[in-house]
């Protein structure tokens, strides 16, 4: 199977070149624990059987500092897609958004509102003083990656996606639903925001995690969620190495909770969205 991993992270073991930066000033535990280089990941992609991944910043190792994604990508053109942590509220957005995925290098930019480091959820990036940069996104047509948990910032996610509905967002780790307490109640919710047709869904292990954990109710998440978006609006990412599993056991859950999907639902899914995403990917694996 040809597959794409939409969403990895790496790691320079180089400290002098690439510097530590976090977003928030705490680096998360993965990335002090077990981090992986680019040629680290080139091998664990070969061992898995892995055409190209999308190397998304470590944003809570480097911030904004997009600069080892970037050079990784040049040294492997082809392989790589880079997606750099973007501060969407700087004074010259229009202008270094331009810059970012010009000659800058990036395919796209990801929002860092919450995580591991940040509990709270931000909800800055719905804030008017954002709106220079969605509009620059829109005429760009640069992919945004948006990393926030449904629930109190929904209003503000689909107040951006109303106002600019010309963005492709990818929703990382698809807003972590709670799919735990009520897989149907959490397709339902995340059904209901197919209406953005712009909208993506990046489906990672903490999403099929929860949907192999609730056993044959993954069917009550998974059908009205692919049903809404079609797999073409869904990328697999692996998160590696965020997660602690093995690059080659995360694409096995993965390929594990998917299996009841059609054949085509599964390529869209796990290489066909993510070349659309990023057309300097190529038609094809290497």
């Amino acid at each position: 199977m040809d597959v794409v991993d939409a969403h990895c992270h790496i790691i320079s073991a180089d400290l002098a070149a690439y510097p530590r930066s976090p977003l928030g000033g705490k680096q998360s535990d993965w990335a002090a624990a077990r981090p992986v280089t680019a040629e680290g990941m080139v091998a664990r992609m070969d061992e898995t059987g892995i055409a190209q991944s999308v190397l998304v910043q470590a944003t809570t190792a480097y911030g904004y500092d997009n600069s080892y994604v970037v050079a990784s990508t040049r040294k492997e053109p082809g392989r790589f897609a880079a997606v750099g942590t973007f501060d969407p509220l700087r004074p010259d957005a229009t202008a270094a958004l331009a810059e970012a995925v010009g000659a800058g290098g990036l395919s796209g930019v990801r929002l860092f509102t919450t995580g591991s480091t940040i509990q709270t959820q931000g909800e800055w990036f719905a804030a008017p003083e954002s709106y220079a940069f969605w509009r620059q996104a829109q005429a760009l047509d640069v992919p945004v990656c948006l990393q926030m948990r449904l629930g109190p910032a929904t209003a503000q996610a689909e107040e951006v996606l109303d106002r600019f509905p010309g963005v492709r967002v990818l929703l990382d780790h698809i807003g972590y639903p709670d799919i735990a307490a009520s897989p149907g109640k959490a397709g339902e919710e995340v059904a209901a925001l197919a209406r953005h047709e712009r909208l993506y869904l990046k489906l990672t292990h903490r999403n099929l995690e929860r949907l192999r954990d609730v056993g044959e109710r993954a069917a009550e998440f998974l059908e009205p969620v692919v049903g809404a978006f079609g797999a073409g609006r869904i990328a697999w990412g692996s998160n590696c190495p965020a997660a602690e599993q093995s690059l080659p056991e995360l694409r096995a859950l993965a390929e594990d909770v998917l299996a009841p999907l059609p054949e085509d639902d599964r390529a869209e899914i796990f290489a066909g969205t993510a070349r659309r995403l990023y057309p300097g990917l190529g038609e094809g694996g290497q």
